[in-house]
Parts: structure tokens; C-alpha cells; sequence
């Protein structure tokens, strides 16, 4: 009798186990779907609009611009506060000239880039994730940041 009860309170509590266990496997699922649904709209349109040229995945002598983590890293320094950063683009992006470029690399390289008509809503939005967020960067551009900022010291 004694061994039976034990049985059954052991059928109970693992029964009621694997229920959490499933329970706790669909809210981890659930949480990702919202982490998925509330990725940073800026991000999209960073992809949408200027992958097309600053895309870290394209290789070094096809790329047509510096991938877009070499514009934080020249944009964006301790004292540099979002709003900084955000007029800095809107600046740059409605009117490129070789007179305000802040990567002169860059410029010797790829020319200044054309004037582009994007919305301000649009600007802000991808400065504003590439100032909060981590950018993808390519397999090469540490090395090649260091070895410049040496060049610089």
C-alpha cells in the first residue's frame, strides 16, 4: 500500500513537471516571437536602405562604401550624444560634401557618396539604431581600424 501511494505521488509530480516544462518551453518560444516582433524599425530600413552600399557581408574589393560599423566608429565617440549623432546623419545623408566628410579614407577611396532624398523619419530612425545597437561588422574590420587609428597616433 505504502509503495503504492509513493507511485502515485511520484506519477503526480512528474506529470505536473513536464506540464511546467512545456508550459515554460512555449513562453520561451512566445518571448522570442516578441522579441522578434519589436526588433528596432531602424534596423529594417538601415538593411532596406543602405545595405545596398554599406553592407558588412560584401567583401572588401566589391564593396562600393565602408560598411556601416566604420560610420559609428568615426560618428560616434564618448562625448557624442544621440541627438549629435542623428543631426550628423540627417546633415551628411541631405548633403554629402567632401568639405564635411569625417572619413576621409572613405572618401579617397569610394568618391563622396550622392545626395540621397530619403524622409528625415527614415534617418532618424537608422541613426538612432546604429547609435543604441551593435552593428554587424566584417571578419577584417578590426584589424583594418586598428591598424588606421595607429597611423593616426
Amino acid at each position: 500500500m505504502k509503495n503504492a501511494l509513493c507511485l502515485t505521488v511520484l506519477m503526480v509530480v512528474l506529470l505536473t513537471s513536464c506540464n511546467n516544462s512545456k508550459n515554460r518551453v512555449l513562453d520561451t518560444a512566445q518571448n522570442n516571437i516578441k522579441k522578434q516582433d519589436t526588433i528596432h524599425p531602424g534596423k529594417k530600413l538601415m538593411e532596406t536602405y543602405c545595405y545596398a552600399c554599406h553592407d558588412a557581408t560584401t567583401s572588401e574589393d566589391k564593396r562600393l562604401a565602408p560598411p556601416m560599423i566604420a560610420i559609428k566608429r568615426r560618428y560616434i565617440f564618448k562625448d557624442t550624444s544621440k541627438e549629435e549623432f542623428i543631426t550628423d546623419m540627417q546633415n551628411w545623408i541631405k548633403n554629402p560634401t567632401e568639405k564635411d566628410a569625417k572619413m576621409y579614407g572613405a572618401v579617397r577611396r569610394f568618391g563622396v557618396m550622392q545626395k540621397l532624398p530619403y524622409p528625415e523619419d527614415v534617418i532618424d530612425q537608422i541613426a538612432d539604431y546604429i547609435y543604441d545597437y551593435n552593428i554587424e561588422q566584417p571578419e577584417w574590420f578590426e584589424a583594418h581600424y586598428n591598424q588606421n587609428m595607429k597611423k593616426k597616433i
